[in-house]
């Protein structure tokens, strides 16, 4: 075993010449259940075999009381860089546990393949065939019978962090440009998105040079068909079909101490001039770092935030 490094992507992911990948965090899971503090359910669920795409899936306890309505549909797509983390994470899981409870929505998980056995495309390639699935139940006689039973799919949001809120928002614009039939999106969370660009902006001109070009050989890591930190795929102000953007509001979570924050202000401003008809509100929490919801679920900004995402879907 040589302990060469190939991809040195501290605190994320190292990469070794023989081939071997160390994960730094991200790697623990738990398992499907019932959730003693909240009465969420959850079940795992496989969409595809090959390429091999899972979610988890979440009911709150408003579903066995209440037989009657339906309840909106929460897609969420997790961070980490693309190459961490999963929908089965202790991390992704709690959060999604008390999201599903607080705001009474039926939620997907989507545990896409990652980085870098498995390079960009591949992710955003899984959650669009979770979203087909997903629409697989608009008549109420899809595969699963949670979806079937529970999900408005007239009231669907999506929602994600860091790369997830990458992803989401991808997701948005296909949702836009290809038109899914069986379901309505009517809004989308980006949570401290992971957008970048070759100009810095804002804060960004005060940042480290070797944090900025860390940022930006990540991408070239994850995405190596890419046209570099412009390509629209990383950089929405580069991307022509930004307005076409297939839902009526978007709500962006940005932290004051987060290197990301101004690419989340600038996808508001860019979309606002897209052409987009919709309504696009940014939420900044002070003091706060890079998904900091998700290492403090319980301190205040947290919990403001969570209220927020529930009266955004509500």
């Amino acid at each position: 075993m040589s302990d060469e490094l190939a991809h040195d992507f501290f605190p994320i992911i190292k990469v070794y010449k023989d081939g071997r990948v160390d994960r730094l965090w991200g790697t623990s899971t738990l398992p499907a259940s019932i959730d003693p503090q909240t009465s969420v359910q959850s079940k795992d669920v496989v969409i595809s075999t090959a390429p091999p795409v899972s979610v988890r899936l979440y009911i709150p306890k408003s579903t066995t009381t209440e037989l009657t309505r339906k309840l909106p549909l929460l897609v969420y797509f997790h961070g980490g860089g693309f190459c961490n983390g999963s929908a089965f994470s202790p991390t992704y899981h709690n959060y999604l546990n008390s999201l599903v409870s607080e705001a009474n929505v039926v939620a997907v998980s989507v545990d896409y393949r990652l980085v870098p056995e498995h390079p960009l495309p591949a992710a955003y390639e899984d959650s669009w065939a979770t979203l087909k699935w997903v629409e697989s139940h608009f008549a109420g006689n899809g595969p699963e019978e949670w979806l079937n039973r529970h999900a408005n799919l007239n009231r669907v949001f999506f929602s994600g962090d860091s790369a997830g809120a990458n992803i989401a928002h991808h997701m948005g614009l296909r949702v836009g440009t290809e038109k899914l039939v069986g379901f309505k999106l009517n809004g989308i969370v980006l949570v401290h998105p992971y957008f970048w660009g070759e100009e810095p902006i804002g804060g960004e001109l005060a940042l480290a040079e070797d944090h900025t070009k860390m940022l930006a050989a990540l991408w070239r890591f994850c995405y190596p068909l890419t046209s570099g930190s412009d390509d629209p795929v990383l950089n929405p102000g580069k991307d022509p079909k930004l307005g076409e953007l297939g839902c009526e509001k978007v709500l962006v979570c940005v932290a004051e101490k987060d290197s990301l924050k101004d690419r989340g202000w600038y996808y508001s401003e860019v979309l606002k001039k897209s052409g987009w008809n919709g309504v696009v509100e940014v939420m900044e929490a002070k003091e706060e770092q890079h998904v900091f919801h998700l290492v403090n679920p319980s301190c205040d900004n947290a919990v403001t935030m969570l209220k927020k995402l529930v009266s955004f879907i509500n």
